[in-house]
């Protein structure tokens, strides 16, 4: 299974070779694997135990090698490799402001490969097989799920090798977030390819609203997955945040942040859609824009 994506920095098709990709295929796509090993490594235990490893000052040997294998930027680090306490100190690092830029309309939360849908509905075109899709369990709240039932949705998936702080795409005042617990199936296209309701649906998952002045209500929901043994909220719940304000973070492991927008306030940009459409995932870095 090749894993292909848009550059949208230049317009070019590349291919994805995540870490550890034998083994996703194995879990995913193997009926032994499905069967007797990824129902151990959904589980939390597992992720917990996984990030404790990496919280270890012995962990720091484990980053050279990493930056190498998937060719990480490190001029864009505000700390250097020697500087780290621990792997997941590397993992969350934070990066120089002038390295993302924050541009004008709506942005994106993060680094990632991004799909874009104009509504809700539009998601069990791409890839949704099993049982159907439904904002009612993805959100776990029937009066929540009605009132975004049109909205659009943005769903940006970060790989272990990308920048794991998100931020706010636009400006508001965030509530608390809203905490759904759940299993730590893989987010890699493997895992969704395989079953997207099963990973969304059963992965914990927290859901802030970010009240806008001039947009509505935004809702930002980031979403673990394996090895992730935390989603870790940095920001002031009823406070106002600017466009581009640190969010949060991921601990080890690739994740997700779906987002849902009402589409007669923003609209999401033209090209996204498009490589939507043609069922192709689109990277984005933070802060580009995304939307009008």
């Amino acid at each position: 299974m090749d894993i292909r994506y848009i550059d949208r920095s230049t317009g070019e098709i590349q291919v994805e070779r995540p870490p550890a990709e034998g083994l996703l295929s194995f879990l995913y796509d193997n009926p032994f694997g499905k069967t007797a090993i990824l129902p151990i490594a959904k589980r939390k235990f597992i992720s917990e135990w996984y990030g404790r490893k990496m919280d270890k000052l012995s962990s720091v040997d484990k980053i050279q090698g990493f930056v190498d294998q998937l060719d990480i930027d490190m001029s864009e680090s505000i700390k250097a490799i020697d500087e780290f306490s621990s792997f997941n100190d590397f993992f969350y690092r934070k990066l120089k402001p002038e390295a993302r830029p924050i541009g004008e309309g709506f942005v994106s939360p993060g680094d990632g490969k991004l799909l874009a849908f104009e509504r809700v509905s539009d998601v069990g075109s791409f890839f949704v097989k099993g049982r159907e899709f439904t904002l009612t369990e993805f959100l776990a709240d029937r009066e929540l799920a009605e009132r975004y039932a049109d909205a659009s949705m943005i769903i940006l998936r970060l790989a272990p090798n990308d920048y794991h702080r998100y931020h706010f795409p636009y400006a508001g005042i965030p509530s608390a977030s809203k905490q759904i617990k759940g299993h730590y199936y893989s987010v890699s296209p493997y895992a969704l390819a395989s079953n997207f309701t099963k990973v969304f649906c059963e992965n914990k998952r927290e859901i802030t609203t970010l009240k806008t002045p001039d947009k509505g209500e935004i809702l930002l929901i980031p979403v673990g997955a394996t090895m992730v043994g935390s989603i870790l909220s940095s920001y002031q719940p009823d406070t106002a945040v600017a466009k581009g304000d640190e969010m949060g973070y991921f601990a080890f492991g690739g994740s997700t942040i779906v987002i849902l927008i009402d589409r007669e306030q923003i609209q999401i940009d033209a090209d996204l859609i498009k490589n939507t459409k043609n069922k192709m995932e689109t990277f984005v870095k933070m802060g580009e824009r995304i939307g009008r």
